[in-house]
């Protein structure tokens, strides 16, 4: 009573109001988030933040939300009248276009192309165009314009378009080519640099205008007779123009902190992102201003959640010595879960802070893992029971090191580093002695019984894995095996008698001659063998067979020093082991374990058996967890548990951990087939954890930026202060509102080495999970209400020798032709959807029932669409320019395209290759070739050189080298060719095979792989090895590959189906094949070998 009493009085209400309009006025501020992508009309501003569009006035101030949707939604553009904007979004999974009333309301779906579809801009009369690659047959982009009230969809007239502008005519289009490489890299100046086009309906090719500056230029804006554009000609990206035939060049923003990013003009105002703001250039002031925007939001992606699949992001599990837990790092975080029943432990209490490859300690009592909570990655140690404090171990850490694995009595731990150096740390003092002898590489390590040894693999300088072994008191280093063979996975007896090892030395090849269709190479299958060494000398193999001389007192003769010394009462008598080793003559003791030779790998020893992984032949082979039993009789490899991923030996060596499909398993370390894996499994079901996204956000940008620096080729970053660009960029991540825009802010910072292959993505992105494919029957149609239907325009080809990859449409038995009209699709009016792709949504691979109409008759028919119409595209283009090749070069030429330098693309050079090896021309087509590192497994085939000829008494004359191809080659190169396949036309040329053709190429030549993985399994590729010639001049990066004749596609002559640069390589050859036609050679004339009494 006399509290409430109290809360009434005038004074406390007065503040409580009081209190209450603060808050009410603080939230009424909002916030700055990280804007993106604006489209201004007059006064108004639509842009992208935290996933969803905005809108706002020019002059700033309280932004208005647009959109909700869990997808993302960007590139808005807003129609002639201010009263639509168009974007793209990805709702039901492929990013398609939409629609939606300025002030709000249900969006609309105009597109259904399967590949992605990104808004443009409108044309004057009020289409809405935007790019894809959906019309094309390669993978480039082209424009398309869909008019929202007639619904006819159009083709912009050009091959490769995007960033599209338009005057005020409507007549002449501005645009961008080639598209956006999809990498940061900043002043960029390759051969795919974007550049910025004029094309005006009725001429005859379209215009390049900007002519001075090999750098790129792009987001054209076209007003009141300028086109105003991005570009970097001063070092950063800022606003210029020019007039509409590309003269007077001029400068409007000056900016020198930060890039000036996508723009939109209106009525002499120019929006633009910066940074993480939207600025405003006043044309007629000159003037530039950053415009105050606040967002009011409930940060629905900055909110606190529990990851309830923690189980994608495992990078590493191992178990304690007994078998009883096992260590979870996943995330960045580290959790301890029993085996079968008890506690969960997880250290998630530091903040902010990522956790790598954590393992037990020698007595299961803690956890020793890496910390980057001091900016670097420390060893640091926890209780294992989450209860006590973390202690740092080391303070010395400036590169990424590995997980270690801990010494037995727990002195030391044993670890490598990215730049290969294996190193020993003590525990007590924290100090590591580099043991390792050079940086090719570090494989496999592990400890001797006593910890006084360490065995480990280092990758000799001819590339072969060799097994050195280090002892930690004296440090003694010496080789256990020579340079002449792979053997890796060395591995200590438990007695300390002997160490075992694999090594590739069973040399047995599945093909057995160069003699047979498409030269078939050797294969070597089942190269490993197990192998032994003995450390003492005259030390007898456990597998040595019995004889009359052996007897039971001699087999159990120890050759490690034994002590028996008196512990207490509880623990009883324990053998000390001590190990020692005879050096001298201990490559000659190397014997092998008599099983036959396999796939091995991942080698552990128990006392009472040898546990691998030994892997099957073949296509999908499967992997096995096998075992060997230790003693001479019935010596054999025997499956312990089929089709797993790995496995690993508790410390004790009583328990193996096994992992399969995501799942993890303890067994016992018997002999004996596991009969129902599926009762070990490790319960891991109720397994969830939250994250707070700023703060892990803010620990995967300094991770980026960390790995960024030691992965990247050059540790002087190309000069760029990586300190300072830490500084710069970092304040930033406190705008950043969603994973996305974090990705987009790091590729801001990454960009700044000016490399390629330096994309950023992925990562624990929004979703709401629905995917809604779009089937396709193979074909392109054009909506006509006279017809009643979707005309058929064109039906995709392919090669008939491989009627699977034909269009559903191509199909003699459904008599489909181009021309015929598709009324009705599961009996449903065809015109009442806007494209086909919308009657045949979630259809692939099921029967779908088509009414065709042609002329006055029409007929029903069933077809079973596809899922993508990608690779159906691509055929009808690489087999359209065989076609074309073999016509115009009169069957003398043959003709393979490679998409990339993958798995793959060996199958498709295989294919294609050999039908041709004996003409007398050859093109090889490496446009659109997204790279991947077969390279010089297709140049030793061009290589291949004829020498010798035979001939029998019938038949044509064959030649040695088999397959080698006699005749002249041309490589075609353009814009577009990346990464590998410019490797191989760097290759092609400085080799002496033949000429290149086509234009300038996209210039990444320092290689990756994708190892650098954040905590999330985001990627910021760092860029690891750069090339170089032979005369020690970087090569490629940067600039492109140069050929040797330059011919240009020209994007409208090229959409009407001319290919210049294929015109080009033909015309080439056959001039080359009539100067030089390398006929093969006659055979002389036969020997006469008679004799003065047997001549004829």
């Amino acid at each position: 009573m006399g509290i409430s009493h109290y809360l009434r009085t005038p004074q406390t209400l007065l503040l409580a109001s009081l209190t209450l309009l603060s808050v009410t006025n603080c939230f009424a501020q909002g916030f700055e988030g990280y804007y993106r992508n604006p489209a201004l009309h007059d006064n108004t501003i639509v842009f992208a933040a935290e996933g969803d569009l905005w809108k706002v006035a020019l002059s700033g101030g309280m932004a208005q939300r647009l959109t909700t949707h869990a997808e993302d939604e960007n590139f808005p553009v807003i129609s002639p009248d201010g009263k639509t904007i168009a974007f793209s979004a990805s709702y039901e999974g492929p990013i398609e276009v939409y629609t939606m009333p300025m002030e709000g309301g249900l969006p609309v779906r105009w597109t259904y192309e399967r590949d992605a579809s990104y808004t443009n801009t409108w044309t004057p009369n009020g289409a809405v165009v935007y790019h894809t690659r959906a019309y094309s047959k390669v993978p480039d982009n082209q424009l398309v314009s869909i008019d929202i009230k007639t619904k006819e969809k159009k083709r912009v007239p050009l091959a490769q378009a995007s960033e599209a502008t338009y005057d005020a005519s409507g007549k002449t289009l501005y645009f961008v080519r080639p598209a956006y490489h999809r990498n940061v890299t900043k002043r960029y100046k390759g051969g795919t640099a974007r550049q910025i086009y004029k094309f005006t309906e009725g001429t005859q090719e379209a215009v390049k205008l900007t002519t001075d500056y090999l750098g790129e230029s792009h987001h054209p804006m076209w007003f009141n007779g300028r086109v105003y554009f991005i570009s970097d000609r001063d070092g950063m990206m800022n606003i210029w123009s020019m007039t509409e035939n590309g003269e007077d060049l001029q400068q409007h923003t000056n900016h020198k902190d930060f890039d000036v990013r996508a723009a939109s003009i209106s009525n002499g105002n120019l929006v633009y992102q910066k940074a993480a703001d939207l600025w405003h250039y006043d044309l007629n002031t000159k003037s530039d201003k950053k415009i105050t925007i606040k967002l009011v939001s409930d940060l629905d992606q900055l909110r606190q959640k529990w990851d309830d699949n923690p189980s994608q992001y495992i990078t590493s599990v191992h178990p304690d010595p007994a078998g009883e837990h096992i260590v979870i790092t996943a995330r960045g975080r580290i959790f301890v879960a029993p085996v079968k029943s008890g506690r969960f432990v997880s250290f998630t209490e530091q903040k902010g802070v990522r956790y790598r490859d954590a393992v037990f300690s020698h007595d299961g009592e803690n956890i020793y893992a890496l910390s980057d909570q001091t900016g670097e990655f420390e060893f640091v140690r926890m209780p294992a029971n989450g209860q006590g404090e973390e202690k740092k171990l080391t303070g010395d850490g400036s590169l990424l090191r590995f997980g270690g694995t801990p010494s037995m009595d727990g002195k030391y731990m044993a670890y490598n580093d990215l730049e290969n150096n294996l190193y020993v740390l003590n525990l007590a003092s924290g100090t590591s002695t580099k043991i390792s002898t050079n940086q090719e590489g570090i494989g496999t390590f592990s400890w001797s019984p006593d910890n006084t040894w360490l065995a480990f693999v280092q990758v000799a300088s001819n590339t072969m894995a060799q097994i050195k072994v280090y002892n930690v008191k004296t440090g003694d280093l010496f080789d256990l095996t020579t340079d002449r063979a792979n053997s890796t996975d060395p591995q200590w007896s438990p007695d300390g008698k002997f160490i075992y090892f694999l090594s590739d030395r069973s040399f047995t090849s599945l093909v057995g001659s160069p003699w047979g269709p498409r030269q078939p190479e050797p294969y070597f299958d089942a190269s490993e063998k197990i192998y032994h060494v003995a450390l003492k000398k005259g030390t007898r193999s456990p597998f040595r067979e019995n004889d009359e001389l052996v007897t039971d007192d001699t087999k159990a003769e120890p050759s490690a020093k034994t002590d028996k010394k008196k512990k207490d009462s509880d623990a009883g008598d324990k053998e000390t082991i001590t190990v020692n080793i005879d050096r001298e003559g201990i490559q000659e003791r190397i014997m092998e374990v008599p099983v036959a030779a396999g796939n091995y790998a991942a080698l552990q020893v128990t006392d009472k058996a040898l546990y691998l992984m030994a892997s099957d032949t073949g296509v999908k082979a499967k992997s096995h967890l096998s075992f060997v039993s230790i003693g001479n009789e019935d010596i054999a490899l025997k499956t312990m548990a089929k089709d797993i991923n790995g496995f690993e030996l508790a410390g004790k060596g009583a328990n193996l951990l096994l992992s399969k499909d995501s799942k993890i398993y303890m067994v016992d370390a018997g002999t004996s087939e596991i009969s129902d894996l599926s009762k070990h499994q490790v319960n891991l079901s109720n397994w969830k954890f939250p994250i707070v996204p700023r703060e892990d956000w803010k620990q995967i940008f300094t991770d980026a930026w960390r790995m960024e620096r030691d992965y990247f080729y050059d540790k002087n970053m190309h000069g760029v202060d990586w300190d300072a660009m830490h500084a710069k960029y970092l304040p930033l991540v406190d705008r950043v509102t969603t994973r996305n825009e974090l990705s987009d802010l790091i590729g801001r910072f990454v960009g700044e080495l000016s490399a390629l292959h330096t994309s950023v993505r992925g990562g624990d992105e929004r979703t709401d999970d629905a995917d809604i494919g779009v089937a396709t029957l193979g074909a392109l149609f054009s909506r006509s209400e006279p017809k009643m239907g979707f005309v058929i325009d064109y039906i995709y080809k392919a090669d008939p020798d491989y009627p699977d990859e034909k269009s559903p449409l191509d199909d003699p038995y459904l008599d489909v032709r181009v021309g015929d009209v598709i009324t009705h699709v599961n009996g449903k009016n065809a015109l009442t959807a806007l494209d086909m792709g919308e009657l045949i949504r979630n259809q692939a691979g099921k029967q779908v029932r088509l009414t065709v109409m042609r002329g006055s008759t029409s007929r029903d028919i069933i077809v079973k669409p596809i899922s993508n119409a990608y690779n159906l595209r691509y055929r009808d283009w690489e087999y359209g320019n065989r076609l074309k090749v073999e016509e115009k070069g009169d069957q003398d030429i043959g003709y393979l395209h490679l998409r990339a330098m993958g798995s793959n693309d060996i199958s498709q050079f295989y294919r294609e290759f050999y039908p041709v090896f004996n003409k007398s021309g050859l093109i090889v087509d490496v446009r659109y070739n997204f790279g991947g590192n077969i390279d010089s497994f297709v140049l030793e085939k061009l290589l291949r050189k004829a020498w010798m000829y035979w001939k029998g008494r019938s038949g044509e004359a064959f030649w040695n080298m088999p397959y080698a191809f006699r005749g002249h080659i041309v490589v075609l190169v353009n814009e577009n060719t990346y990464s590998d396949g410019e490797a191989f036309a760097d290759g092609f040329k400085k080799l002496g095979l033949g000429t290149t053709i086509g234009t300038r190429t996209w210039g990444g030549e320092i290689w990756l792989d994708s190892s650098n993985r954040l905590s999330d399994n985001g990627l910021a590729r760092a860029p690891m090895l750069g090339v170089y010639s032979e005369d020690g001049e970087w090569i490629i990066e940067g600039h492109g590959f140069e050929p040797d004749i330059v011919v240009d596609n020209l994007p409208h002559a090229t959409f009407n189906g001319e290919d210049a640069q294929l015109n080009a390589a033909i015309e080439f050859l056959k001039k080359q094949i009539k100067e030089d036609p390398r006929e093969v050679p006659a055979p002389p004339a036969y020997p006469d070998k008679s004799f003065d009494n047997n001549r004829n």
